[in-house]
């Protein structure tokens, strides 16, 4: 790589860095932290706002940094998630809400795939989509991507499904609970909402809306939830690679290797590491921030490369094949709970 090419590059993380920076000081106010709206969700906004408006007038130099965001510096930031997760978080909670998150996520991605094939989705839109139902929203999405090197586009599309849905439960759920249409002893209705919410942070939001003891389950039910994106990366990395190899069959070409998500074995890693509580809370918290920051960096990036004209493009079934994945969330994931919890804790 020559120097004006590193130039360019600089130029285009530059800029994103830019945008994470506004998302961060976006993410402060009152309104956005009502709606929890973690920075991560307000790049991607503002990245998209940027791509149907000023992308134009961007130097076609300055596109490899912006890649350079959405690729590299999203593995990073998939590695440093770990810090917020801890194995003693998972035994804390019992094997019911273990079992409950292994069926919801499984079944969400089986059911998506199957469901978006009868609608005709473009696969890896499907896929994209049942991943970030099934896990943990945004997140899983970029995770998923990392492995499958899915086009910007069709992360934006998978993204703003779960942000739409996730964002619902946030209000829905509280006003259910207190209503007694969820008819849960708080520890079930942590597990609930732990397993069947999209986003991290709607999970806090949604379990802060209802009591203390909601919150403090849902949340380490949702991070059991986030430990599970190792094992489906790689099984997804592992049908790519055959998907590949079929498609190579015969030829001279090769033979379809698998790509091992290196990232992904590494945020296990990173998880174990941080069991042992080797390092100050503080400086566990500053990795947090650093890591909400260049995830933020990535959602922003894949805004940029979206355009009103691939949302069209993607059409309306994408948003159809979410809101079934959220109906079944609501409904397996309550018989689930409400069958599976008191009968394993008895």
């Amino acid at each position: 790589m020559t120097n004006n090419e590193r130039s360019s590059m600089l130029h285009g993380v530059l800029l994103i860095t830019l945008f994470a920076c506004a998302a961060f000081y976006i993410g402060e106010a009152e309104f956005v932290k009502s709606i929890s709206f973690s920075p991560m969700i307000v790049g991607i906004i503002l990245g998209m706002l940027y791509a149907n408006s000023l992308r134009n007038n961007l130097p076609d130099t300055w596109v490899p940094g912006i890649n350079f965001c959405s690729k590299k510096v999203l593995r990073l930031g998939i590695i440093l998630y770990g810090f917020r997760l801890t194995f003693q978080d998972v035994t804390s909670v019992g094997l019911s809400a273990i079992i409950i998150d292994a069926v919801i996520v499984t079944g969400t991605i089986l059911i998506g795939l199957f469901v978006g094939k009868l609608l005709k989705i473009d696969r890896t839109i499907s896929l994209l989509t049942s991943a970030g139902s099934a896990i943990c929203g945004a997140a899983a999405v970029l995770g998923c991507e990392g492995a499958i090197h899915a086009k910007p586009y069709k992360t934006a599309v998978a993204v703003s499904t779960v942000v739409i849905f996730g964002t619902l439960s946030m209000f829905i759920y509280p006003v259910l609970y207190r209503a007694g249409v969820f008819h849960l002893q708080p520890e079930e209705m942590g597990v609930f909402v732990g397993s069947t919410v999209h986003e991290v942070a709607h999970v806090v939001g949604a379990g802060n809306a209802m009591s203390p003891e909601i919150s403090s389950v849902a949340i380490i039910v949702k991070m059991i939830r986030v430990m599970m994106l190792v094992p489906v990366l790689l099984i997804i990395t592992f049908f790519v690679a055959r998907s590949a190899r079929n498609a190579v069959s015969g030829k001279a070409q090769g033979k379809g290797k698998i790509a091992v998500p290196w990232f992904a074995i590494l945020f296990l890693v990173v998880i174990g590491f941080n069991s042992f509580n080797l390092l100050p809370k503080s400086l566990v918290d500053f990795i947090n921030n650093v890591d909400t920051f260049l995830l933020t960096m990535a959602m922003t990036a894949l805004g940029a490369e979206t355009s009103i004209d691939k949302f069209r493009k993607a059409g309306a079934k994408p948003f159809l094949l979410a809101a079934i994945l959220y109906a079944w969330l609501i409904f397996g994931g309550y018989a689930m709970t409400a069958y599976l919890v008191p009968v394993m804790n008895a």
